[in-house]
């Protein structure tokens, strides 16, 4: 590692350890061996060492020691390489990465054929989606680098993501070349033929794409990938004739993929409702056991052929006990006619069930019976029905119907909640889930619905409770849910804490979804290098592209619009300041009142101290247990996040400002 103040031998050989600590992470061997070198008089302003004590300081969790050491060891020697990477390094743990690039580009300057330095530069330019530096950085690896598979694959990619795409077919026909002098034809191998295929049908060059996937099939591992391919290419270029001999095999292969029954009727150009539901049914008959053959008709037929399919559909699910049978056919909704169809079918089985146990009273003396179970997925699926269509009284005598004939069955009080929910009931209806849930406590599922519902009611501590039992032990519910970023739960906290009107609970559940947001898009910085190394592109572009629209997810919309109408409220309608109020109250108090209005407030101010010394207490223990996990993590000096306390995000100065943050970060 040339130094522009290099260390004499014995001084270097310590130095060398130092680094090759750091590597190891045995950062408190990387501080005795700095140690040793900084206390000789003739080193101990050496810029190197005193950066590499830092770098190591900052891996212990010392932050503000790690930046005085940085910093003055740059101030020493401002020419080194290393003083200003180590810089970027921790410039990058306080994700200041436009600084920390600024630092990498300093760096570069007295040693521009770094490899490392180089690599680094390339993550945060892609991270921050600085392309065309990308593409700079990745280039001169390159040619640093000719030889790794990872070099030219990079370099591709950045001209893919420019949508240079003649470029990164260019870099990526060389690099295969090379390849196949090799005949190293891996999986690996194979992924990267499927990726080039990719940036070829992006191009618009169909034939090409086709072309190439038959001159490679030999060498395309994943048969799945390449079959579905070679027939959307078929489809796309009006190759009707090959394309549906292609999805033909790929229903053969799994008969319950609705994709492949689309694109074959798309490939033989079936168009009249009658032709489709022949063609279901030939599928039907070849796989009696496949449900997107007897499902999918339902969607074309109409009429008199509609009540004969859909009677035979519901029979049999009613028959085997399927739950979300009304799930499946909601979508049918759409159609007046088939809700009229549907309804009067249900309500001739409930009449012939009561009567006789057969789904039709002409049936009554042929055949053996139905179940008894029969008639009870009857009654739970008109109660959903007439949820549906907003008859709510209708909807609860079917399932209170329901719950008298089988008390024990959990979904049934599920479904009587809901009903009562969409009436507009949430406290009925946290009641029948609450039931549900005692009926079976192992179920997570029933006791994550019946937490949801009792927010919805207001029951913020109820909720917590409930969510207790499947949390972590000696962690609060509501520390354990954050940390598992459970965002279903922290959105419904901060709509119940709006409703309450307890404004900085609700920003602190809104800050901290923002927060899982933010560290989903700094986990990227995983898959930067491993995805090139193992040669999963197709899936990399994949995550780069989500990570692009990523705050678009729900779970986001939600708590940035919470956010965005509490800083709204608090702009209209700030809070008033308490000890103001509290002084001008106490001058026109008698003495005897006054003293029991002190007594009140030591008693509160105590209450408030014991609560934030469990806070720290809570903090502690997760504080250690996050440095178990990440002992020995270069990445785990993390900068420490501002505590989130609610009652300065409810009297912020600027509320319009953070709204308009929020609108900001949900608008990229």
């Amino acid at each position: 590692m040339p130094s522009s103040k290099s260390l004499p031998p014995k001084e270097n050989a310590l130095f060398k350890r130092i680094l090759k600590s750091y590597e190891q992470k045995q950062y408190k061997n990387g501080l005795k061996f700095a140690k040793q070198i900084l206390s000789n008089p003739k080193f101990q302003e050496h810029g190197e060492t005193l950066a590499m004590k830092g770098l190591t300081l900052n891996c212990l969790g010392r932050k503000e020691e790690a930046y005085e050491h940085v910093r003055r060891g740059l101030r020493n020697d401002l020419k080194s390489h290393v003083c200003w990477h180590v810089y970027g390094l921790l410039q990058r743990s306080d994700k200041k990465y436009d600084e920390a690039i600024k630092c990498y580009r300093n760096a570069l300057k007295w040693d521009k054929n770094n490899i490392q330095i180089l690599r680094d530069l390339s993550l945060l330019q892609i991270q921050m989606r600085d392309l065309e530096g990308y593409r700079d950085t990745r280039y001169q690896l390159l040619m640093l680098r000719p030889t790794q598979r990872a070099s030219w694959i990079g370099y591709a990619m950045s001209f893919h993501l420019l949508v240079d795409y003649k470029n990164a077919l260019s870099i990526l026909d060389t690099f295969l070349d090379q390849q196949q002098r090799l005949n190293n034809f891996d999986y690996e191998h194979s992924e990267v033929l499927l990726y080039q295929n990719m940036v070829i049908q992006e191009s618009g060059d169909l034939k090409q794409a086709l072309k190439h996937l038959e001159t490679f099939s030999c060498q395309i591992v994943d048969k799945l990938t390449y079959k579905e391919n070679i027939g959307n290419l078929h489809l796309r270029l009006a190759d009707w004739k090959k394309a549906e001999e292609i999805y033909e095999e790929l229903i053969d292969r799994n008969p319950e993929n609705i994709l492949y029954y689309k694109k074959l009727i798309e490939a033989k150009r079936l168009t009249s409702e009658s032709d489709i539901i022949d063609f279901y049914g030939k599928y039907a008959e070849k796989f009696p056991r496949s449900m997107p053959p007897k499902r999918l008709p339902l969607n074309y037929a109409t009429g008199e052929q509609f009540r004969v399919l859909v009677d035979q559909y519901m029979r049999k699910a009613l028959t085997k006990g399927v739950p979300p049978l009304f799930v499946d056919l909601r979508s049918l909704y759409k159609d007046g006619q088939k809700v009229q169809i549907i309804e009067e079918l249900v309500l001739g089985y409930v009449q012939s069930l009561e009567k006789g146990n057969k789904y039709s009273e002409t049936e009554s003396s042929n055949g053996p019976k139905e179940p008894a179970s029969a008639i009870l997925w009857t009654y739970y699926f008109l109660a959903q029905h007439y949820d549906y269509l907003n008859q709510t009284e209708k909807a609860l005598t079917y399932i209170e119907t329901a719950i008298e004939h089988t008390p024990t069955l959990i979904e049934l009080f599920v479904t009587k909640g809901r009903v009562y929910k969409h009436a507009g009931d949430p406290v009925e209806a946290y009641l029948c889930l609450d039931e549900a849930q005692a009926m079976d406590t192992a179920d997570r599922y029933i006791n994550s619905k019946c937490a949801k519902y009792m927010l919805r009611a207001n029951l913020l501590k109820e909720a917590e409770e409930t969510c207790a039992k499947f949390t972590r032990e000696g962690v609060s519910a509501m520390e354990n849910l954050n940390e598992m970023q459970c965002m279903w739960f922290q959105t419904e906290c901060a709509l119940a804490y709006q409703r309450l009107g307890k404004y900085g609970e609700s920003l602190k559940k809104c800050h901290e979804i923002d927060r899982h947001f933010a560290e989903i898009i700094e986990d990227q910085f995983d898959f930067h290098t491993y995805c090139l190394r193992k040669m999963t592109l197709r899936s990399y572009m994949g995550l780069l592209r989500l990570e692009d629209v990523l705050r678009g997810h729900p779970f986001y919309f939600k708590a940035a619009k919470c956010a965005i109408e509490v800083y709204i409220h608090l702009f209209d309608s700030p809070l008033k300041d308490e000890n103001a109020e509290q002084k001008l109250n106490t001058e026109n108090l008698a003495p005897a009142e006054l003293k029991k209005l002190k007594n009140k407030q030591r008693k509160a101010q105590k209450k408030a101290e014991q609560e934030s010394a469990q806070a720290r207490e809570a903090q502690v223990k997760r504080d250690q247990h996050n440095k178990s996990r990440q002992q020995g993590d270069a990445e785990a000096d993390a900068p420490q996040l501002d505590e989130l306390i609610p009652d300065k995000l409810a009297r912020i100065e600027d509320p319009l400002e953070q709204a308009i943050i929020f609108c900001n970060l949900f608008r990229r």
